[in-house]
């Protein structure tokens, strides 16, 4: 199980990186747009729906990293005065919603790509096709729930379940099996 985690830990860090690489491109081309618009009276053409665009891309592959070290904002007031069995349950009921929620997600999301791809759907002035971006959101999307089901299987066989927002791969490193849960 420890070589799972391992591995999973390389996957999301990939996936922190595309979503870190987009966040980047975001930045880039906004800056640039500002400084042709302000500097030279000449944006760039498209700046604002590309950005728009790659924003839902890294917003989405940052959600598929959140599913797997579950770093996102958690109200734990309850579970924490629970016993360790029942705190165990109740993660693994709240990773099971967040997992239906996320199927659904990449299921519309995968009806949406198809939707713009069948009408041809493009940004105004380049006319650039909107269906890859939205591929890209699609596939975050879809990566998302692979990452969710990891760390419920995590959570399952008594690996972790994150508690006192601890990073996975702090868990994984300190040895930190919770044989209790």
């Amino acid at each position: 199980m420890n070589a799972l985690i391992r591995a999973l830990e390389r996957f999301s860090l990939a996936i922190d990186r595309i979503a870190a690489l987009f966040l980047a491109a975001i930045t880039l081309l906004v800056v640039a747009s500002a400084i042709g618009r302000y500097g030279f009276a000449s944006p760039i053409p498209e700046a604002f729906d590309i950005s728009r665009l790659m924003l839902g891309v890294a917003i989405m592959w940052g959600f598929a990293s959140v599913g797997f070290r579950g770093s996102h904002i958690k109200v734990d007031i309850f579970v924490e005065l629970m016993p360790p069995l029942m705190r165990r349950i109740v993660d693994l009921i709240a990773w099971t919603v967040l997992l239906v929620f996320t199927v659904l997600l990449s299921w519309k999301m995968f009806d949406r790509v198809m939707s713009a791809y069948r009408s041809g759907e493009a940004t105004f002035d380049l006319r650039l096709p909107a269906w890859p971006f939205l591929a890209l959101i699609c596939a975050g999307a879809a990566v998302a729930v692979v990452t969710v089901l990891a760390r419920i299987v995590i959570i399952a066989t008594g690996r972790g379940s994150l508690d006192h927002f601890d990073a996975a791969e702090q868990a994984a490193r300190s040895g930190k099996i919770d044989v209790e849960r």
